[in-house]
């Protein structure tokens, strides 16, 4: 076994014999492989990859801490697994399987009886929450990408430009520089549109005196990045300057609340109390930040009233907002990675309304 399954079969309950894993992510996570179907069998000794004839070959050429198992039929493998190794008992991943599929799995596994419960999932995340130094390279170099492909596009922020047409050309340039994919439907707004957090982009024609709104991030190596500017097309108005600057110096009091040792809802609430104390309570909906890795949305939350302390090595998003329907909103984030004395940002496009004023 590799050192992180190690680590989880050392946190098994001692009346749970193994571990079933369905989940894509977590089966990347603990072997390196992905694929959309298969299973990885935890006992406290060993670990098996449960895959069909596609993924054969290319697994028992990635997965790493885990011997690779063809199965025609899931039932006779996990049966001959189970009755092979004595196991009596398995913990199910509550995330990785629906109802209907763990009823169907409960019945593959008897004689051993299925544990139904938080454990191993919570396991799971103490485990996925502090990333490694490679993982950490992994969300960086996706940063990179997507920071070089907003940098090629922002000749396109002009009066007429459509923008569904700027998020093309972002997916577009990001594949071009390397990126596996995009960490999510890409949000490339102008306008009014800017005043709802997660707007799809339309056939909005960028005017003068718009901010646009870039929510983006790319996906390299199975990890994600993500990041939100706000640019301001033309002259804007006094309005509009009032709220970029107290949303650029709301998350700048988040920044400075990161650190280990420091509970997430602390966070939240260095960034929202600014923002409601200038005026803008009802403005800010959502949470300040959330962790980032192999999902987009990974622990810890970085929300109101969040017990979770930061641990060095996590990574996290500080992203607050004012949102006015109707008129604009504006947004501005960075992923950070949680230090003992701070944090490292791994974001570099600069957040000044100068410099994002085209």
């Amino acid at each position: 076994m590799n050192a992180s399954l190690e680590l989880l079969a050392a946190m098994l309950p001692e009346d749970v014999d193994a571990a079933l894993i369905a989940s894509e992510v977590n089966r990347r996570y603990f072997t390196g492989f992905s694929s959309d179907a298969g299973y990885l069998l935890l006992t406290k000794k060993d670990a098996f990859l449960l895959t069909d004839f596609r993924y054969t070959e290319a697994a028992r050429n990635t997965a790493r801490g885990a011997e690779v198992i063809e199965f025609r039929k899931l039932s006779e493998t996990l049966s001959g697994l189970i009755g092979k190794l004595g196991i009596q008992s398995v913990a199910l991943e509550g995330s990785g399987f629906t109802i209907n599929e763990g009823l169907r799995i409960e019945k593959m596994l008897e004689p051993a009886k299925a544990v139904k419960n938080e454990k191993l999932d919570e396991a799971i995340g103490k485990l996925r929450v502090v990333k490694t130094t490679s993982e950490i390279e992994s969300i960086m170099q996706a940063q990179r990408i997507t920071e070089r492909a907003l940098q090629d596009i922002l000749p396109m922020l002009k009066e007429g430009t459509v923008e569904r047409n700027i998020a093309l050309e972002l997916e577009y340039r990001m594949r071009k520089l390397g990126a596996e994919g995009i960490s999510f439907d890409l949000i490339t707004i102008a306008g009014a549109n800017t005043s709802m957090p997660h707007g799809v982009p339309g056939d909005y024609r960028i005017r003068s005196g718009d901010f646009v709104t870039f929510d983006i991030g790319a996906l390299y190596n199975g990890y994600h990045s993500d990041m939100t500017r706000t640019y301001a097309v033309g002259e804007i108005n006094e309005k509009q300057r009032r709220v970029y600057n107290t949303v650029l110096q709301a998350q700048k009091l988040g920044l400075e609340a990161v650190k280990a040792g420091v509970k997430a809802g602390d966070v939240d609430k260095a960034a929202r109390d600014y923002i409601y104390q200038a005026g803008y309570e009802g403005c800010f909906g959502h949470s300040t930040g959330h962790g980032v890795g192999l999902d987009i949305h990974e622990l810890p939350t970085v929300s109101s009233g969040n017990e979770t302390v930061l641990q060095s090595g996590m990574v996290i998003t500080v992203e607050p907002g004012i949102y006015i329907p109707g008129e604009f909103g504006v947004r501005i984030e960075d992923t950070v990675v949680v230090t003992s004395d701070g944090y490292i940002n791994l974001c570099t496009i600069p957040k000044d309304i100068e410099y994002c004023t085209l």
